[in-house]
This record gives structure tokens, sequence and C-alpha cells, in this order.
């Protein structure tokens, strides 16, 4: 790229250059001696602007612009699972070794390294191949074998190829001449624009969840294999500690958890229990299948929404391989909040509360790059998003919670009264929905039973039944309810209670399959079932509560393991032969 620039003003994450450029929008391009990596956001006929996306200190007015030529980019490649990077995949494990715990501005490393990795091929000279066509796979970490693709945009004849054997990413491996004559050198590694979404042949309906194992998603407010959810919530409400036990427990394949503008020391949280936790499904460690990106709230606002994009990009790339991919992103609202810093620096028009107009748009762009795929290899893969949103004050009112609930079919409303009262996930069953319950009707009843979205939507009829009698009950108290109407105030407490509320450090508890959620739906309606046909037959609510059973019920997640669902029937038998004392 030719062209000589130089800084004419610096004005925090922004610089301007003056004059009449050949830059262009979403360049890359290094700042000052220092060679900064930033990004251009706006070309004028007699101006540039650009975000850098390190911090700025020290940077003067006449230090050179260095243009790229190209978007900005990452590379993509084996060597992503088990890392930790920052917002522009700078590997933080190799700056710390080389520099020290804080990262010096202008350093720039190679995010995959120079590691061989066992290659075995799978194309051979003569071979015709196109854009995601698998031509290499290794074994990336031991629980996850990486599949290398064709980039997007080559396609053509193998012209040579090597023999199966040790390399690094960026040894060349395989020539590809193309329709117009031309050599392409193929690598383990490409590099791809982290704003352009990567190309798929089709996109697919979303017919199955994403088993997460907490009964108040999996069974009220599921969320679809592809689909995106959000997590809004209040300071200290469980958002982190959700994502954290999403990630753990989900039965996707690859996780990948963003950090953006997150405390520092919640980060360094995360850092620490993401590399201690065990994978449940193969004993090994969690970070096996598992991309940590941080980029704390002390780092440069810029680089927060190159964070968003670097993460979203990875999951692309390993939805392209045939795997199905979680991204967490926490929190979506810290991103916003640098969008607004950087447009009152750009002296733009604020829309509500400051932020900028084109806030929704973005929001768009990122949630709209979830989905579940036909990929270019003929594989299905998908992406499923679950950003966390950080309203202030806990307003579900303010503009990005409310934008980004038009992007979003899965809303997790986090409940700070539930979370001051220990009552974890701390969703709140009346304000939260999903619209993939009907998609997902078909799976729950082809593969856990026929009545589970009965139960489920009886179970929430009684809350909502519940959430009305209530109103009553704090102006007059509970006494003055009719005996069927009591029996819905005690059947909501063990479905509230027992069956919504769930314990993360329980082995029993921290996960329950779909099946064990049904039977325990069955239980307790069965439960309901009779006591009110106790009750239409005169007998007071008093004498059934004495019987015990509705606390016995809640105790039922704790008593019966995961292994061993045959000790429902002991309930049964057990509320059959306590009523029938009643009649």
């Amino acid at each position: 790229m030719t062209g000589n620039y130089s800084i004419y003003g610096v004005n925090g994450p922004v610089v301007t250059v003056l004059g009449r450029t050949a830059l262009t929008m979403n360049e890359m391009v290094f700042v000052g001696r220092k060679r900064l990596l930033a990004e251009v956001i706006r070309v004028d006929s007699d101006k540039a602007v650009i975000q850098v996306y390190e911090e700025t200190d020290g940077l003067r007015p006449g230090e050179p612009v260095e243009p790229t030529g190209a978007p900005m980019s990452i590379t993509l490649g084996p060597g992503l699972l088990g890392g930790i990077f920052d917002g522009v995949a700078n590997p933080l494990k190799a700056i710390a070794a080389e520099n020290g715990a804080f990262i010096p501005a202008g350093v720039h490393v190679e995010n995959l390294g120079d590691r061989l990795w066992d290659v075995t091929f799978r194309i051979r000279e003569g071979d015709s191949v196109r854009p995601g066509t698998i031509f290499a796979e290794c074994r990336e970490t031991g629980a996850i074998d990486h599949k290398s693709m064709i980039p997007p945009g080559i396609s053509g004849t193998v012209l040579s190829v090597k023999p199966d054997g040790s390399y690094t990413v960026n040894d060349v491996l395989a020539i590809v001449t193309d329709e117009h004559g031309n050599d392409r050198e193929i690598r383990l590694a490409h590099r791809w624009p982290i704003k352009q979404p990567r190309p798929v042949a089709r996109r697919l309906s979303l017919t199955k969840p994403l088993v997460t194992g907490q009964r108040v998603v999996d069974t009220f407010f599921p969320i679809a294999k592809g689909g995106a959810a959000a997590i809004p919530g209040g300071f200290g409400t469980g958002k982190t500690m959700m994502q954290h036990q999403l990630a753990k427990w989900c039965d996707a394949d690859i996780i990948i958890y963003i950090g953006c503008g997150e405390r520092g020391n919640e980060m360094t949280n995360a850092l620490t229990e993401f590399s201690e936790l065990i994978d449940p499904k193969n004993g090994r460690p969690l970070m096996d299948r598992t991309v940590l990106i941080a980029n704390t709230s002390n780092m440069p606002v810029a680089a927060r929404e190159a964070s968003i994009y670097t993460g979203i990009t990875m999951a692309e790339y390993y939805r392209d391989m045939g795997y199905h991919v979680a991204m967490m992103a926490d929190s979506t609202s810290r991103w916003a909040e640098a969008m607004r810093e950087i447009s009152g620096r750009l002296e733009e028009m604020p829309a509500d509360e400051g932020f900028p107009a084109y806030l929704p748009s973005r929001l768009s762009e990122f949630y709209e790059r979830a989905g579940c795929t036909e990929n270019l290899n003929g594989t299905e893969g998908s992406v499923s998003v679950i950003g966390a949103v950080s309203p202030q004050g806990a307003d579900f009112s303010e503009p990005v919670t409310q934008n980004t609930k038009r992007f979003t079919r899965c809303f997790w409303a986090l409940d700070k009264s539930l979370a001051y009262a220990r009552h974890y996930p701390a969703i709140n069953w009346n304000d939260s929905y999903s619209e993939y319950v009907g998609d997902l009707s078909d799976w729950y009843t082809t593969q856990v039973g026929d009545d589970f979205t009965a139960c489920r939507t009886e179970l929430f009829s009684i809350l909502a039944a519940e959430n009305n009698l209530m109103e009553i009950v704090k102006l007059i108290g509970s006494d003055v309810l009719p005996d069927d109407q009591k029996l819905t105030i005690e059947t909501a407490r063990v479905i509230r209670v027992g069956f919504l509320q769930q314990n993360a450090f329980h082995r029993d508890d921290t996960f329950v399959s779909p099946v064990k959620q049904l039977k325990m739906m069955q239980v307790i309606l069965y439960l309901h079932h009779k006591c009110r046909d106790i009750i239409a037959r005169q007998i007071p609510i008093s004498e059934i509560v004495k019987k015990g059973l509705f606390d016995k019920l809640v105790q039922m997640k704790y008593d019966i393991p995961n292994d061993r669902l045959e000790l429902f029937d002991d309930y049964y038998r057990l509320i059959d032969t306590s009523l029938s004392e009643l009649n």
C-alpha cells in the first residue's frame, strides 16, 4: 500500500490524519513509532479518522501512520484452543513470558506460534478442491481434532501436496492451481477479516436445543443450537456465574468466552477457574475445548469492539469444521459504552442516553452471526451466542437491553431479589421468555417424552396463578384464600424451590438431564392433581400439608441420583400411601 501519512491530532483512542488519503474504511493501520494497531473508521475528502486498539499515551502529532491495505484480520488455525488472548488476538501467555504481566504498547505476537503439528492429509495431487474443503487434520488438543480447510475464495486443482508429517502453521503444505492458472499456497492457517461473516452454504432451521442441564433454562426458557440469548441483570445477580455454568455443562463442542470490559479481578478469577475446571464429558481439562478472550475494563476501550468480533470470528471458524460452538460475551454493555465514548470523541449526534444512533445496527450485526448452518464442505455446525447485558441500576428499559431484546429470541432476566435470597440461577420466570419453545417442541416430544411440553405449560400456569394470588396475600393475608388457591401456592413453592432453584455445588444437582427434569415435573404435577381431588372432597389442605409431601418433593433434586431415575417410582408410592389415609 502506497502513501506516507502522519498524525495531525490525538483525542484519546481517536487519531486524525489530514489531507486526501488512499486509506479505506475498516483498513488496518499501524500508528506512531510504536506501530500501535488501529483501524480506519471514517474517510473524508480532506481527512481520515482512525481508532487505536492500544494505549495512545505518548503519541504525538507528526508521527507516522502506516497503511496495510487489508481490513482488521486475525489468523485462524490450530493453536487457538486452550489459548488466552486479548481483544485483538494477541496471546497473553506469550506476551507475559517475554514482557511481564503488563502488555507494552506496540507489541504484536503471532497468535498461533510456531509449534509443530502432526498433520494427516485428506487430499492428493490432481484432486479438485473448493472453499471449505477439508484438506488436512491434526490433533489440536486431547478433546478436539482440528480440520484445516481451503480458505474462502480459493478453488481449483491440487498441483502438489506434502506427505503426512509435522508442520507449523506457516509451512506451505499444498499448491492449488485456480481457474485462472494462478498457483495458490495452502497452509494450516489463514487470515480472515473479523467484521466479515464467514460464508456458508445455507442457514438451517433451529430444531435442536442447546442442552445446558439447568432446569429453568432447558424446561422453561430453552435456547436452540444456533440461537441467541441475552442475560440482563444488575450488579451481583449472577451473570458471570451463569455463563460459567453454561460453558461447563452445555452440550456444545467448543466454548468461546469473551470478557469484554469486565473488572480485572473478575477476569482473573474466570481465567483461573477455567484453567482448573475438568470437562465432565471426557475428564480432561475444560480448556482443551475453550478459547478465552480477556479484555478488562482498564484496557483500551476501542479493543472492546475488536474482542467481540474476534470471538465471533473464531466461533464461525470452528463451526465451519462441523462443530457446535457456544460463545459467551460478558458483557455487551461494556462494548456499547466503548462505542458511546468513541462516538462522543467523534462529535457524532447522540441518541438515547448518549449512545450512538447506530447502536441497534451494531448489535444486530453481532447477534445475526449466530445460527445453525450447512457449511461449504457439507458439514453442519452452529454458533450459539449468549450475551450478558449489564444495565445500570438493573433498569431493563435502557437502550442496550431494549435493543438486545430486538435481536435475540431468548431473554433470561436476572432478578436482584432472587439473587439476594440465594435463589440461583436468579432468572425471573415472570420477566423472562423464549421464542424457541415452539421450534423445539418436536425434539422434546421425540427425545424426552410426549408430555414434556404439556408439563412445562402446566407448571408455568401454576407459577402465573401464584403471582396473581400473592398480590392478594400481600393485602389481606393467605388465611382468607380457599383451599384450592392455597394448594396453588404450596405447589408453586415446590416448583420455585425444588425445581427452578439449582445447586451448582451439588454433584447430582449441578447438571440435570432433560429426562430427569421431565420426571421431576411429572411427580410435582401428580401430587398437585391428587391433592386437588382430595380438596374437592372438602378435606382441608392443612391435613395434606401435615403429611410433609411438599417438603419431601423440595428435596427430591438431592435425593435421587442422576443415574438412579427408577427411584422416582418410590415418590409415587409415597404420595399414594400418604394421601390414601385421608380418604
